[in-house]
């Protein structure tokens, strides 16, 4: 339901929000497409509608994404049982649709494949969730629901899993992948990659969310995309403001530290700061 994101995830849900001028998931699709990831399966739930807008060829780069809808939320377990026919006989990446990163999840993919684990989850060694215990290259707890101790490790919501754990999922029920995680570890077969290296980022608010474009400016010159239309008499901040393409901004509008949306509109004499403009 994206309620942390609110109120942007009111007109869109979560992964479909823009950042830095293109969808969140987009990131993440070219993310996996580079690991040598082709074919997608998205659980939709919330706003369902806007993937067919958003994506009307059903397909991203060339490879093609099959929706599966949840008319009532599955939970992180059910998400993956509601994708059994996807899944099949084949190994699948699990990826959440709320972060941005560019860590090596080619490395996580060896891993998993030379590990004979039934699911390897990425970890990163701080952050600000911290709750899952490893020992070496298996998880060893997680929230501490075995009573081991603290978390050391935090989970970065991309993990492999195959098919095999689809049997520790109730079919048919809202669940937590959680508990066959629980499972996997006390049958030692729940494996761990610390890949520390690259960014992460958890866009889980709207003050995550202005992070992450800060963070996306330092490496890009394109924060005024060159489709927006800004009348001659507007003042944008070029230091601070990200304006999307197709947005216009009217005559005398005031633009600091705000971004605007693609196809968004700012209206005449606007004093905007701080703000995050939606369409």
């Amino acid at each position: 339901m994206g309620t942390r994101l609110q109120p942007l995830t009111n007109v869109l849900p979560k992964p479909l929000v823009p950042i830095f001028h293109e969808p969140m998931v987009n990131y993440a699709l070219r993310h996996c497409q580079a690991a040598g990831i082709k074919d997608f399966a998205i659980n939709t739930h919330h706003i369902p509608e806007a993937w067919q807008q958003a994506y009307p060829e059903a397909e991203y780069n060339g490879s093609p994404l099959h929706f599966f809808h949840e008319p009532t939320l599955l939970e992180t377990g059910g998400g993956i049982r509601n994708i059994a026919s996807f899944i099949g006989e084949d190994p699948i990446l699990i990826y959440n649709g709320d972060i941005l990163t560019d860590i090596d999840i080619g490395k996580l993919i060896t891993s998993h494949d030379a590990s004979g684990n039934i699911a390897t989850l990425a970890l990163r060694s701080s952050g600000q969730n911290c709750n899952v215990n490893i020992e070496g290259d298996q998880v060893t707890d997680m929230r501490n629901l075995l009573g081991d101790a603290p978390g050391t490790h935090q989970f970065t919501g991309i993990y492999c899993i195959e098919p095999e754990i689809l049997k520790l999922i109730p079919d048919e029920q809202v669940t937590s992948i959680v508990p066959a995680f629980i499972n996997l570890i006390e049958k030692q077969k729940l494996g761990a990659v610390v890949l520390d290296e690259g960014d992460w980022f958890d866009i889980g608010n709207p003050d995550a969310y202005r992070e992450v474009h800060e963070h996306l400016r330092s490496g890009r010159n394109d924060a005024i995309h060159p489709d927006a239309l800004i009348d001659p008499t507007a003042k944008v901040d070029r230091d601070t403001c990200v304006i999307g393409p197709g947005s216009k901004i009217a005559a005398h509008a005031k633009l600091t530290n705000t971004i605007v949306w693609p196809d968004a509109i700012v209206s005449t004499g606007a004093q905007l700061d701080g703000s995050i403009i939606t369409d």
